[in-house]
């Protein structure tokens, strides 16, 4: 059976991919083995650069938390998914994530978790968790705004509005467009122009730029939360669940 997550290399960019498509929905076991690969090749030699993929049609649908151990226990599932989702803004390397298909939920703050995103116009990321009846989460309090400005964040949080890739590369939210299929190749393509600078400068521009990010997303992840925990417990989250399993349209109550 094929890892759930892999590593490759080629030259100086090493590959992150995440195995569990078409939606690959993460839980905390996927999240730690991707921290685990990325403190493991920023201490190796000769890495530069990581690239963070996904095998199949999506980039990644976030956790799928009506469904197995992440219904039975939210609270203890998301807390632990958010504990490892945090070690990734800890990495010293720079992250080039190839986003095809869709970053939903989750998959939003995974691609948002990255330093760099490379997609094509059928790239669409959504932050849905308001269509879902509860708050945001993986720290898109902090990394959003940085990326899109406050306003444009607010707007994607509160409508859960799809933002399709070229869109996102208008507003910032990508990096560079590259054909449909490409995404991929794209990724590669921008972490070999990235490796090919210094590498000692390129690290420490990160940690000029990201020094207080670590730090400013823990504090939002305990606040997402401690607003998850209450929020789930609504009718409206009920509703929301609900209806996005069986591809209905929510209609929520206030309660």
């Amino acid at each position: 059976m094929t890892e759930d997550v892999t590593v490759g290399r080629v030259g100086f960019v090493a590959d992150i991919v995440i195995h569990r498509g078409p939606a690959n929905f993460f839980d905390a076991e996927v999240l730690c083995r991707v921290a685990d690969l990325g403190e493991q090749l920023s201490a190796a030699d000769g890495v530069r650069i990581i690239v963070l993929s996904s095998a199949g049609k999506h980039f990644c649908a976030g956790a799928d938390f009506g469904a197995g151990s992440l219904a039975d226990d939210r609270d203890r599932a998301a807390a632990e998914i958010y504990e490892h989702g945090a070690r990734l803004f800890d990495l010293p390397l720079p992250i080039v994530a190839a986003v095809q298909g869709a970053a939903v939920g989750g998959g939003l703050g995974l691609a948002c978790a990255a330093d760099f995103r490379v997609v094509s116009r059928a790239s669409r990321f959504a932050a849905n968790f308001t269509a879902l009846g509860f708050h945001h989460g993986f720290g898109l309090s902090v990394t959003l705004p940085r990326i899109v400005g406050h306003q444009r964040a607010l707007d994607m949080l509160v409508t859960a509005q799809r933002v399709d890739g070229t869109e996102a590369r208008r507003t910032g939210l990508a990096d560079r467009l590259v054909e449909p299929g490409e995404e991929h190749a794209g990724a590669l393509a921008l972490a070999e122009e990235i490796a090919g600078q210094a590498p000692l400068a390129v690290r420490a521009v990160k940690r000029t730029l990201r020094a207080e990010l670590a730090a400013e997303v823990r504090a939002a992840l305990a606040h997402e939360l401690e607003e998850q925990r209450r929020l789930w417990r609504t009718e409206d989250s009920r509703i929301g669940i609900a209806a996005a399993r069986t591809r209905a349209e929510p209609v929520f109550t206030g309660r």
